[in-house]
């Protein structure tokens, strides 16, 4: 008898005494795991929301409505980027103040033309304040899933408090399956065998969150 053949045999023999369960999937599997891990206020929630994200390397800024354009202008200006990739619904007043040249997002544009771009401005669809992480479900105001992943500098705006959540969760509750959902955890990064750690491989460099009340 052969590995495979005893490891298959252990499998059915296994199986034999499990009874089988008719019912749906939806109930056979239980859903009463935890929504979120403690309770926490609104404040509570965004401030471990800036405390995660900081934790994986991403700059976290907070801004008004009446700060945002100022403060975008300054980190695209620090950042020394002549040119910014713009969403189609990206709201005109955040980049209201700000210099450089506005590139938007077109599909005839190519990876290597938007690989030139020095910085991206979008939105996001909800922020994870227990993991640290902002998704993007391609809505107008955050463009196509490349447009996030290409230039190597991201400014991403979180709506405090209306799109942050505690957990996991209650995040799918607010996500639609079927659209092109990127989860964001800091800037993409990477490590060898020997720990060395490489950001920019997957996407940008440096990403700078704006917590916008």
């Amino acid at each position: 008898m052969s590995s495979r053949e005893r490891i298959l045999g252990r499998v059915r023999r296994a199986l034999a005494e499990v009874t089988p369960d008719e019912r749906p999937y939806e109930e056979a599997v239980g859903r009463d795991y935890l929504r979120e891990h403690g309770g926490r206020t609104t404040e509570q929630t965004v401030e471990l929301l800036a405390e995660n994200l900081a934790d994986y390397r991403a700059v976290v800024h907070r801004a008004t409505d009446e700060e945002m354009p100022y403060l975008v202008m300054r980190l695209l200006a620090r950042r020394g980027s002549e040119e910014v990739l713009v969403p189609p619904g990206l709201p005109p007043a955040w980049l209201a103040a700000a210099d450089p040249v506005r590139i938007h997002d077109r599909a005839a544009s190519t990876a290597q033309r938007l690989d030139r771009v020095g910085s991206v401005v979008t939105g996001c669809a909800v922020a994870i304040a227990e993991t640290g992480t902002i998704v993007l479900d391609g809505s107008p105001d955050q463009g196509r899933r490349r447009i996030s992943l290409i230039p190597d500098h991201h400014i991403c705006v979180v709506r405090v408090p209306d799109q942050v959540v505690s957990s996991v969760p209650q995040a799918f509750e607010r996500l639609d399956p079927a659209r092109p959902l990127t989860w964001i955890s800091g800037p993409s990064a990477t490590s060898d065998i020997e720990l060395d750690r490489v950001e920019g491989v997957h996407g940008p460099r440096t990403l700078e969150v704006i917590l916008l009340s």
